[in-house]
């Protein structure tokens, strides 16, 4: 049996914390850092994520996970410069890696505070510069470039923990946990998402389109990671909006769908333009941009000389709501089936045009109807997300 120390468990005063494999040899390295259990548990969830994202869309992935479930991820694809200027990097020089991190950190950049990395492909030294100014607690990649590997061993004062997983690792088929010394056992979860679960579309618009197909299969995976109840809204190749451990499938909706009002009003050019101070830090600023766009606005006005060079222009209820209703196009996954029809009311609010779920509710039709007032298409997979 193969065995590694960890520094603690989920809590400091749980000091006997390990991992270990009954049969072979563990299928990672950590090759920096002093590893906690929870680390460990967001760095095998989020490369599980980004490994199957790979699989299906064809392109590197990249996830920002927080306390086992993903603050966003996102594929491979060219920044423009307002995304560019939203998640506050350069385009200049951005590896196809990077750019899947960047997009990933940029979903929620106030929830990745602090997150652990998972790449699907190499880190190379782009992703790593990208990486080296933002507050997080480790990495896990396949392999690291040299270069790489010098910037990010350096983190954390030489603390930052980088994993290194074996890319042609495959896990057995049943697995176990213990809750209160009793064990639990059932299949891994296994199943594979792509186009054959898009096919049944129930709707009377079934013009469902390329990019669509690739941001519900994000979506999908993606809640195959989260901690349920579970929704997330995507657009452009990446999550921009994801609700985790809701007990009400609509509360889902409304907080996901929250998260990605907040994320497309960064994009407006009133928050682009927002006279920042050269010398604020990145999770203050991260922070400002929240307020800004929340209900937490006025306060940040009245408060603004920490943050801005001159008082920004208010960004009014009004204006807010008005670049809400102009967007469409967005997607929506939910991780079991939708049971009433207000879910897919709030979902139309934020712009979702296509919309993936489980589908078996006693009032599918009622749901259906919904999404057919809205002229949406909507494809039921007939499977279930549930992770906990």
């Amino acid at each position: 049996m193969q065995q590694r120390q960890l520094k603690y468990g989920c809590n400091p005063n749980q000091l006997s914390a390990r991992i270990y494999i009954e049969e072979g040899e563990l299928p990672l390295t950590i090759l920096n850092g002093n590893i906690g259990y929870i680390n460990l548990l967001d760095a095998l969830n989020g490369y599980q994520l980004v490994r199957e994202l790979k699989q299906a869309v064809k392109q590197p992935a990249a996830a920002s996970f927080k306390h086992v479930s993903p603050a966003g991820a996102a594929i491979a694809k060219k920044l423009s410069e307002s995304e560019a200027q939203a998640f506050f990097v350069s385009t200049c020089d951005l590896s196809d890696i990077a750019s899947a991190y960047a997009r990933a950190r940029g979903t929620d950049r106030v929830s990745s505070f602090g997150d652990f990395i998972a790449l699907s492909d190499e880190c190379d030294e782009s992703c790593a510069r990208l990486i080296r100014p933002e507050v997080s607690d480790g990495i896990i990649a396949p392999s690291y470039t040299k270069q790489a590997l010098e910037i990010l061993s350096k983190k954390r004062n030489g603390a930052y923990n980088i994993v290194k997983i074996d890319s042609s690792y495959t896990p057995g088929e049943i697995e176990r946990r213990q809750v209160y010394g009793i064990t639990f056992e059932q299949h891994r979860n296994d199943i594979t998402i792509d186009e054959e679960m898009l096919k049944d579309i129930v709707t009377k618009n079934t013009c469902l389109t390329e990019d669509a197909k690739r941001d519900l299969l994000i979506a999908l995976i993606t809640l195959k990671y989260t901690q349920s109840n579970s929704v997330c809204y995507t657009n452009g190749g990446q999550t921009i909006g994801v609700a985790a451990g809701q007990q009400s499938r609509i509360h889902c909706t409304n907080l996901a769908g929250d998260k990605a009002d907040r994320f497309n009003l960064r994009l407006s050019e009133n928050v682009l333009s927002l006279p920042f101070k050269p010398s604020i830090s990145r999770p203050d600023r991260d922070n400002a941009v929240d307020m800004y766009v929340s209900s937490a606005h006025k306060e940040l006005l009245e408060n603004w000389q920490h943050y801005f060079l001159s008082k920004p222009a208010p960004f009014t209820k009004q204006q807010k709501a008005e670049y809400i209703a102009s967007l469409s196009g967005i997607s929506l996954g939910s991780d079991a089936f939708f049971p009433f029809g207000d879910n897919i009311i709030r979902a139309a609010k934020s712009g979702v045009s296509y919309v993936v779920q489980a589908g078996g509710s006693l009032r599918d039709d009622e749901v259906i109807a919904t999404a057919n007032r809205y002229n949406m298409v909507m494809a039921m997979c007939h499977a279930r997300f549930f992770h906990h």
